[in-house]
């Protein structure tokens, strides 16, 4: 989720979110979290650092170069002693050599244009053994079609124009995958993951949703009629009053350290 910091609304909206139960299950699937030193590059609100102290981290650092955004974990995991906050980027982080047994960096590459200098920076904070999880969008995954899960491709279908400015941020998993090679990850694997974005009760809160541009950074790409036409365009495509569990297809790239 795409995050407009130009809207102070946005920062406490996103920290009251939770990690969706099937990314927890997923994560748990290709990595041990129980005991562990983890980063979570880009924290955002702090939803991923919260679900990752849950499921048994030692100790959780919240890294984001948004000094709002971190305002907004400390206040959404203050409750939590084992989570830190660092003021830091992708590229620079500022923290010591070999520190950290897992890092996470979600939602946040296809921010950069030097993927390798970001990748770069991972190994150099990993500890010997260590593994970095990599989540973000590619093309392909943007460009699924719309269905009554998969709402953001019907954004594509009403207007095609937002298509090539969808693509031209993100990383193909080619890309993705020679730059972990070139930075010195031996042995990486990459995933497909389906995950919820939000439970919607009704079909009106997900219309508020998109009117309100909550989340959808791509939607500031259009005027308040062009996004009022995309909610008659979504009315038509979605049926009737049934409650609509809305999806986002992933990628997820983990790497290890040896």
């Amino acid at each position: 989720m795409t995050i407009n910091f130009q809207n102070p609304n946005d920062h406490f909206t996103y920290a009251r979110r939770e990690a969706d139960s099937s990314w927890i299950q997923f994560v748990k699937q290709i990595c041990d979290i129980k005991g562990k030193r983890v980063l979570d590059i880009g924290c955002g609100g702090g939803i991923y650092a919260k679900a990752l102290a849950d499921m048994g981290a030692l100790h959780v650092t919240c890294l984001d170069f948004s000094e709002k955004m971190l305002s907004a974990a400390k206040v959404n995991l203050q409750s939590y002693q084992n989570i830190e906050f660092r003021l830091g980027n992708a590229l620079q982080t500022g923290l010591p050599s070999e520190q950290y047994d897992i890092v996470l960096i979600r939602a946040v590459i296809h921010h950069l244009n030097d993927i390798e200098t970001c990748f770069q920076e991972i190994f150099r904070i990993l500890k010997r053994g260590g593994s970095c999880m990599i989540q973000d969008r590619t093309p392909d995954d943007c460009l699924v079609e719309g269905s009554t899960e998969h709402i953001r491709g019907y954004f594509f279908t009403k207007y095609p124009q937002l298509v090539e400015k969808e693509i031209s941020r993100r990383h193909s998993g080619e890309n993705v995958r020679d730059a972990l090679k070139h930075t010195g990850f031996e042995t990486f694997s990459e995933h497909t993951l389906w995950e919820t974005r939000r439970n919607y009760k009704t079909r009106q809160e997900l219309f508020d949703d998109v009117i309100n541009r909550t989340g959808r950074s791509i939607l500031h790409e259009l005027n308040d009629n062009q996004l009022q036409d995309l909610v008659d365009y979504l009315k038509e495509k979605l049926p009737g009053h049934q409650p609509i569990v809305e999806k986002d297809r992933w990628t997820i790239w983990k790497a290890d350290k040896k």
